[in-house]
């Protein structure tokens, strides 16, 4: 996934911090849209993953106007619990790096487990 860090990712627009650089909860959103993309088309009709934990460092500070992208790499499968490798670089290298976990569930009971 990639995409250009504009004013609504930087830190002072997530309230994460008080600079116009690319926020950390921007960065990991990313990472998670990559992960999610990765396996989308592999899942059942009527399936999806969500995201059940994330644990990432945020090594590099980006400026607004560059291009940031995450690369997910799907490493283990235990039941419905898929663990992912992460990175995300800038133009000029990598600015963060770490895991995440997705759960697959049936969207369907899943949103009616939220009704109830």
């Amino acid at each position: 996934m990639e995409l250009l860090a504009d004013e609504k990712q930087t830190a002072k627009f997530y309230g994460s911090g008080s600079l116009d650089v690319f926020a950390t909860p921007a960065m990991i959103a990313l990472m998670e849209n990559a992960s999610a993309n990765c396996v989308e088309s592999r899942l059942p009709e009527g399936y999806t993953t969500v995201g059940i934990e994330v644990n990432v460092k945020h090594i590099k500070a980006t400026p607004v106007g560059m291009k940031v992208k995450a690369e997910a790499l799907l490493v283990k499968i235990e039941g419905k619990r898929l663990f992912f490798k992460v990175e995300a670089f800038d133009e000029k290298a990598k600015i963060g790096e770490g895991t995440h976990i997705r759960y697959i569930v049936n969207s369907e009971e899943f949103m009616g487990r939220l009704a109830r």
